[in-house]
């Protein structure tokens, strides 16, 4: 008996000492390795769920990126995604092994577009090609919550695989399924942003005028819409409609806004160089063609300027991408003169622009397009 006790110190301290030994010599698991290892397959299961047929089917015929790249496209590929910007709400749920299969077992059952619809409604005067963004039928409160939970969870397991991508070691299955999950959460973003495009008709066409046409402002309505769907929380319990509603009207509200503040800058620029157009650009019916003309001809103008003279006239006046007007002593700190010479620059500049404007006849100008 104490002869076996004895062997079985012996070999448990052999085996303790191995023990030891190997963990000396290898390297702990980094929490990436942990991670990958417990749940980020790169064959999620949820992944062949019927729900993602569709844009399954979609992203397939989309083609793969990867597939002819060689080792050195493949690493500046990596280092491109990693740098990209992926916006997300995060949730602690969403990082649960089994999460993806219980967000995709339920079915969303969307409703096919039904363009009879619509005839009699507030859309029915629009273009055809307008018409048929607001086919899509309204979703539901609970298909709402589905759409933004799955969105969100595709992309955080998106960012949490492309936080597994190696520069030095890229995995080409592991990229293809960073842009699949993204491709997917897009999927289901753009559902959600068809299913509220009325809403982004029935806002700007209350900001339309003549100087902001309806297909400008619906253009920056539908961006609006989509980055209203990449930053709406769902779990706090509100309609995704009343978030959407004050972010597409704040932004039409700065575009005409905007829009306002860059014609009256011009014209207050042209006022100051002695050029007699103001009633022009003032009249309430004048044309869009002829207001770019005027920006272009101003334009055209200052590009004769030299550095110094063109910097100060575009910040004294707030033209180009100066969104307010410098004094003479921000301008002086900046060029590193006194704010005398500041001074005698622009009146420099001033008097050119005039004598360019005089030769090319400017004061002159016939309508180009008479307003209706």
């Amino acid at each position: 008996m104490v002869d076996c006790l004895r062997l079985a110190r012996y070999k448990y301290g052999r085996i303790e000492c191995f023990g030891r030994i190997w963990a000396a010599i290898t390297p702990p698991l980094s929490w990436k390795a942990i991670m990958a290892n417990a749940h980020l397959s790169l064959r999620p299961a949820w992944l062949k769920s019927s729900e993602l047929v569709a844009a399954n089917e979609a992203f397939e015929q989309s083609g793969s990126l990867t597939r002819d790249l060689d080792a050195e496209t493949l690493k500046k590929l990596v280092t491109e995604l990693q740098r990209e910007e992926l916006s997300f709400i995060s949730n602690r749920e969403f990082q649960s092994p089994q999460r993806g299969n219980t967000i995709f077992l339920q079915e969303l059952n969307l409703s096919p577009p039904r363009p009879e619809k619509l005839r009699g409604d507030r859309m029915a005067d629009l273009p055809r090609h307008l018409g048929r963004l607001c086919e899509a039928a309204l979703l539901k409160p609970e298909q709402e919550t589905m759409l933004f939970e799955r969105m969100n969870f595709l992309r955080q397991q998106a960012n949490m695989h492309r936080s597994l991508l190696d520069a030095r070691r890229p995995s080409k299955q592991r990229i293809e399924l960073y842009r699949r999950l993204l491709f997917l959460a897009d999927w289901h973003r753009d559902r959600i942003v068809e299913a509220n495009l009325r809403l982004v008709f029935s806002i700007v066409k209350k900001f339309v005028n003549q100087h902001n046409p309806f297909e400008d402002l619906l253009s920056d309505g539908i961006v609006a819409l989509m980055r209203a769907a990449d930053k709406f929380d769902f779990d706090r319990g509100f309609r995704f409609s009343t978030y959407a509603t004050q972010v597409v009207r704040r932004d039409a509200y700065r575009s005409v806004v905007t829009t306002q503040e860059d014609r009256q800058k011009v014209c207050s620029g042209l006022q100051d160089m002695e050029i007699d157009v103001s009633d022009e650009i003032r009249q309430p019916n004048m044309s869009e063609g002829r207001w770019h003309l005027l920006r272009a001809r101003l334009s055209t103008m200052l590009g004769d300027l030299d550095r110094r003279e063109k910097l100060i006239i575009r910040a004294r006046f707030a033209l180009g991408g100066h969104r307010r007007v410098h004094t003479l002593q921000s301008l002086a700190d900046r060029l590193g003169v006194s704010k005398e010479r500041v001074r005698q620059l622009e009146k420099r500049a001033l008097d050119k622009l005039t004598t360019m404007a005089q030769k090319a006849g400017y004061q002159e100008w016939s309508p180009v397009d008479q307003p209706s």
